[in-house]
């Protein structure tokens, strides 16, 4: 299982250099032909075209002013080719400084011919309802 869990990593650590580097193609590949993503604001992509459209759209000079960093902090295997991964997002300024909420994706990924793919992925901005 060390092997798949960097493997699964890897996929992770490709999310986030492809949106630091607002590399859209990069961020599209990794995502299954046929998979559903829910953005963190609740828009529905159905499929690696609508996600590449919508991609390609709001990427590029998205990270202009700041980065980002995600951490996978759970693997959950469902079976030995499929698994759902917790991650922790942060978007930061150029010096670090976080910007807004963090983020808690899922990803549930499968292993296609050799590779982790994202198939179902829903990103969550955390609030903090306790100061509100």
């Amino acid at each position: 299982m060390d092997t798949e869990i960097a493997a699964i990593k890897q996929v992770i650590a490709t999310v986030e250099r492809s949106q630091q580097n607002e590399l859209p193609d990069e961020f599209v590949s990794l995502f299954r032909a046929d998979a559903i993503w829910t953005t963190g604001h609740g828009k529905r992509l159905t499929g690696r075209d609508e996600i590449s459209a919508f991609t390609h759209k709001v990427l590029p000079g998205a990270m202009r002013d700041s980065t980002c960093a995600y951490e996978v902090v759970d693997i959950l295997f469902i079976r030995p080719d499929v698994a759902a991964v917790k991650a922790r997002a942060r978007y930061l300024t150029l010096d670090g400084q976080q910007i807004g909420n963090e983020g808690t994706p899922l990803y549930v990924m499968s292993k296609e011919n050799g590779e982790w793919k994202l198939v179902a992925c829903q990103n969550t901005e955390v609030l903090d309802f306790e100061s509100t």
